[in-house]
């Protein structure tokens, strides 16, 4: 077989690992097979590196040996960073506009592919040295030798001697423009690195305010400030509902959980944790003194003109301090009822017998981070109006709402959730909104009030909705007052929405049936989609989170299984076969036969408590 057949066959890459005997012809015929074979459409590389037949090292190495054979495009796309038909259409737009544009200015101007991606692609395939000069630092002797508007001008900036040379950073090195003006300043014996634009404007902004404290170190309070600062904001524009900062041997890591699922943001020097962490005791206005002791703690930061609240925990490991920090957005726009996520047959049956009683516990359970609290301030939104009076004990308020009496606890004097509990039926409420039951003591108050007439809308920590009536009764509250007063228990999670810019059809693998116990005729009618990933998704294949939610509506036959304490499988088989309970699973199934989730994500994140019935049965029974 002749290299280019091979190439033809293969792909760049592929090829150019075959040549170097990082692969034989035998492994790649058996990765074409397996290939073939995949349902959802992969790289041929991906396939050899899941059968580990090479190394990530060994692709890069060879990649540097043949770097000036090869075309960005096809290096993108063989690595699997870009799809074959977005390349097309960035050549496509390359050739209308015929301007000269360079092709990696349209991938990242038409959101084909992150800028980051794109200059690590260049490095490898040039050979030019990635640097990222927020970490690596800036020369200052060098740095003096050319006056400020000419690093704007050029979005260059030095570096360091590296023996005889000095590597200076560029945004685009193969400029030789950008290369004659810094030999000019810098001498001819250059070193030319890549790096991020907006990564070289902050450094040059950076260098301008003077020298740091250390090169090892390199950081002065107002660089731990704004490090911080970035993490926090960079958190939130990305859409963040909690940030993690965690001592590690060798580093500090930074995650964020975006979408439900923890991503990593950045590392940075073991020897910054001290200064990062004092600077967020700080903030919090937590004891900077102790550091063997965990400790808790709130801060406001302004983002976009809007205030936010985020709740801090710090906790002591044997590796340092580590720390979370909670996004607590004060939002002032709710989400309708219709648009939470309910199937419509539940909705409309959860409307009707359940928020319009006049009286009774509405339980709604799930997780932390399962959307409780948006779904509790829809149903308040839904009840307001100026004939009915609705006060709140809440930590803290999240959601403010016109026209209902809204408390904010703060235990720091002495406004704990007790205290507000024993006023709260004083205020004459005609429905009370009891943030969390937490203990005994607010269970029993939330049961109390609706005896004496009113409406209770709480949250509860509990796996799913018959596990909040069995945590109520291991709360030892007495059974007939159970059943007497909580009228309905909504269970929910939030599972990751299928990307719309890059889904498509995919079957799911007899494996995911089997594990659901089905077989083919159980999921007939399904629109099954899965996201192949794209820079709208950070090529996650996802984008946002859907709702899933379980029901259940206390009948006779319910309560009468409560004061008779049977067991959460009795009460559960009870509620499907009498009160029209679907499980989360089920719910989760029909999500995902309607393009909305994948199975993957319904299988991670939600509790399988029985065999779940029959596609067509369950969208009967949801009205979906």
């Amino acid at each position: 077989m002749n290299a280019r057949n091979a190439t033809q066959d293969y792909g760049e890459i592929v090829n150019i690992l075959i040549k170097d005997g990082f692969l034989t012809l035998q492994q790649v015929d058996y990765a074409l097979r397996v290939h073939a074979k995949l349902e959802f459409p992969k790289p041929l590389l991906d396939v050899i590196k899941t059968l580990e037949f090479v190394t990530d090292e060994q692709i890069r190495q060879a990649i540097r040996n043949h770097r000036l054979s090869m075309r960005i495009g096809n290096l993108l796309v063989e690595l699997g960073y870009l799809a074959q038909e977005d390349l097309e259409t960035a050549f496509s737009i390359q050739k209308e506009k015929q301007s000269g544009q360079k092709l990696g200015e349209i991938l990242i101007e038409q959101h084909f592919i992150e800028e980051r991606t794109l200059i690590e692609a260049l490095s490898l395939q040039m050979g030019f040295p990635f640097v990222e000069p927020e970490f690596t630092g800036v020369d200052r002797e060098l740095f003096s030798r050319a006056p400020f508007k000419w690093y704007e001008v050029h979005d260059i900036v030095p570096i360091r001697r590296e023996a005889e040379n000095v590597l200076v950073a560029f945004a685009d090195p193969l400029d030789q423009k950008e290369i004659d003006a810094a030999q000019q300043i810098f001498g001819p014996n250059l070193l030319p690195g890549i790096a991020l634009r907006k990564e070289i404007r902050k450094a040059i902004s950076k260098s301008l305010k003077g020298p740091r404290e250390s090169d090892e170190i390199a950081m002065d309070d107002d660089s731990v400030v704004g490090i911080v600062n970035s993490i926090i904001y960079d958190a939130i524009k990305n859409g963040a509902s909690d940030i993690h900062i965690e001592p590690l041997a060798d580093r500090l890591r930074v995650r964020c959980r975006l979408d439900g699922v923890l991503n990593h943001y950045k590392d940075f020097s073991i020897d910054l944790m001290p200064p990062i962490v004092s600077r967020i005791k700080v903030l919090c206005d937590a004891d900077i003194s102790e550091r063997r002791r965990h400790q808790g703690g709130r801060m406001q930061f302004v983002f976009d003109g809007d205030e936010l609240d985020l709740r801090v925990s710090i906790y002591g490991t044997i590796s340092g301090q580590k720390i979370v920090m909670r996004v607590l957005n004060r939002q002032t726009s709710l989400l309708p009822l219709k648009e939470l996520g309910m199937p419509s047959r539940m909705l409309e049956r959860y409307v009707r017998e359940a928020l319009e009683v006049p009286s009774g516990v509405v339980l709604i359970t799930g997780p932390t981070g399962s959307g409780k609290t948006t779904t509790v301030y829809s149903c308040i939104n839904h009840l307001n109006s100026p004939e009915t009076s609705i006060i709140t004990a809440e930590e803290p308020v999240e959601y403010v709402i016109d026209g209902i009496g809204q408390c904010s606890i703060n235990p720091r004097i002495n406004l704990t959730f007790e205290e507000t509990l024993r006023h709260i039926v004083r205020q004459d409420p005609d429905i009370i909104v009891i943030g969390e039951i937490r203990d005994n003591y607010s269970a029993e108050v939330a049961v109390q009030s609706a005896l004496t007439g009113h409406k209770v809308l709480t949250t509860f920590h509990t796996e799913d909705s018959i596990g909040g009536l069995v945590r109520l009764l291991n709360m030892d509250i007495e059974a007939f007052l159970i059943s007497s007063t909580v009228i309905s228990v909504v269970a929910q999670r939030l599972v990751r929405r299928t990307c719309p810019s890059c889904s498509q059809p995919y079957k799911p693998t007899p494996a995911d049936l089997q594990r659901l116990a089905y077989g083919p005729n159980d999921v007939l009618g399904a629109n099954f989609q899965k996201g192949r990933g794209c820079a709208n998704c950070r090529h996650t294949g996802y984008t946002g989170r859907v709702g899933i939610f379980e029901l259940l509506i206390l009948d006779e036959n319910v309560r009468d299984a409560l004061l008779m304490r049977k067991t959460s499988h009795e009460i559960r088989t009870m509620s499907i076969e009498s009160s029209g309970l679907v499980t989360l699973m089920e719910e989760g199934i029909v999500k995902a036969a309607n393009g909305h989730t994948t199975l993957e994500e319904v299988l991670r994140c939600l509790p399988r408590t029985q065999r779940p019935r029959p596609l067509g049965e369950l969208r009967r029974l949801l009205g979906d």
